[in-house]
């Protein structure tokens, strides 16, 4: 599989114009939009803004930590920070403007990521190495959006696939 080509049977983008911009909206509060009828209405802060810490049983000093910010014009910027069992810390992160097509991330060589918009609470992400894709996320928002579940999704070398799942809560 080669990134920029679909992944079949894992989801079809479809995405209504209003679940877009529920999903991509602009970070400020007073962004405002017109409607099909030209009426000007306040567009939602995109609701996955804020900072996310996954929830583990893994003791301290273990970390991971979710960072979305705004980026451009409705789009998004990623940072992950996590601290491993042994203290060390790294960072990376990549910005998406929610139109599946391919970015750099930054601190993972040869990595691009891609996102695209599910549903107003749904994300599908893929990630891939050296133009290979070797992971998809389902990332869904909860309904009172402070809970993000990630369903992860990999295929090994031989074909095989395997399943797992993390959750962050907003901790800002």
């Amino acid at each position: 599989m080669t990134a920029g080509k679909p992944l079949p049977g894992i989801f079809v983008l479809a995405a209504s114009a209003s679940a877009l911009a529920f999903a991509c909206a602009p970070a400020d509060q007073g962004g405002e939009q017109a409607d099909a009828d030209g009426a000007v209405a306040e567009a939602p802060a995109n609701p996955r803004f804020g900072v996310w810490q996954i929830e583990t049983e893994r003791p301290p000093p273990y970390r991971n930590i979710m960072t979305y910010e705004p980026y451009g014009d409705g789009g998004m910027r990623i940072t992950v920070a996590t601290t491993n069992a042994d203290g060390e810390t790294s960072e990376w992160g990549y910005v998406t403007m929610f139109d599946g097509e391919f970015h750099p991330v930054e601190g993972q060589e040869n990595a691009t990521t891609a996102v695209e918009v599910v549903d107003e609470r749904t994300n599908r992400i893929l990630n891939a190495r050296n133009g290979e894709v070797y992971q998809v996320i389902v990332n869904v928002l909860s309904e009172d959006g402070n809970t993000i579940d990630n369903e992860y999704r990999r295929t090994g070398e031989d074909g095989t696939e395997s399943v797992s799942h993390a959750v962050y809560k907003r901790i800002r």
